[in-house]
């Protein structure tokens, strides 16, 4: 067990930054959590929530007061730019006695991770997960509607992510010792297919679900009804049709930082039934 530790987590209300707020708070740490909206952040009880944004970093100095662990994103404000204040971040850190640092990897490069990295006064650590599970609730409104999933390329090959695991890889790596200057490529324990994950949804759900093979013309248009930008959907046609091989390689980085093996898919989609399966409307007299 180690000490108590005050860690500082940024992008606290995203998707894998609640896990590492729940990680750290599991393992008896005080979290401090930065948000751009406090009102609406809806964390655990014990949270210490503060507001602020990573594009102005002199509001970071209050936040920062007592920490020893930061956890950082790449992007901010309300446009989720790519951060340009990475240098300012750091230079507030050490001045405030930050020793550890993560940074989630967004997938491509960035000036706040380029300057992590470069920082030889803080162990920094590189988190860099694959797809994550949590990615497949983009499918639930189709599956409650229609009992379907409509997707591209399905027999690529993913070793998704339980999103928890990369809020435990980063609760260990920003309170112990010994994760300084690495990179970790985060993936779960197996390989699946796109009917892979939508079996397991539907066991998991007790009911089956129909895969519909689209084309990448049908594809396209899709992701344009649902508002993607041209760019996202190009990145989605190569992640999709052409996935790099670090995105179908398991390794065992979970099991190797915290010492238990990375969740299944089958516990995430027992986890997250719910959001597959059709709620009957509340009656009132």
């Amino acid at each position: 067990m180690t000490q108590t530790q005050r860690i500082l987590v940024t992008g606290a209300t995203g998707t894998v930054g609640r896990q590492v707020v729940a990680e750290l708070l599991a393992r008896g740490h005080e979290v401090r959590a930065l948000t751009r909206d406090a009102a609406r952040a809806e964390l655990p009880a014990g949270v210490e929530v503060v507001q602020g944004d990573l594009t102005e970093p002199a509001g970071l100095i209050p936040a920062l007061e007592g920490v020893t662990g930061l956890h950082l994103i790449t992007f901010g404000g309300a446009s989720f730019a790519p951060l340009e204040t990475g240098l300012r971040i750091l230079e507030l850190a050490r001045a405030a006695g930050v020793r550890r640092v993560t940074v989630l990897h967004g997938g491509g490069p960035s000036l706040l991770e380029d300057a992590v990295r470069a920082d030889d006064d803080v162990d920094w650590t590189v988190l860099m997960p694959v797809e994550f599970m949590a990615n497949c609730l983009e499918w639930a409104d189709g599956i409650v509607a229609s009992d379907e999933v409509r997707e591209p390329f399905v027999s690529r090959l993913s070793a998704m992510v339980h999103e928890g695991d990369i809020g435990a890889v980063a609760a260990v790596a920003l309170t112990e010792e010994g994760h300084g200057g690495q990179e970790y490529v985060i993936t779960g324990p197996e390989l699946l297919t796109v009917g892979d994950k939508v079996a397991t949804i539907a066991a998991a759900r007790g009911r089956e679900i129909a895969l519909v093979e689209l084309n990448e013309e049908q594809a396209v248009a899709q992701w344009r009804a649902a508002g993607h930008r041209e760019d996202v959907i190009g990145f989605l046609l190569e992640a999709y049709g052409n996935t790099p091989e670090v995105g179908r390689t398991v390794v065992d980085t979970v099991e190797k930082v915290t010492g238990y093996p990375a969740r299944t898919f089958a516990q995430w989609a027992a986890e997250h039934a719910d959001a597959f399966t059709a709620t009957a409307p509340v009656v009132t007299a």
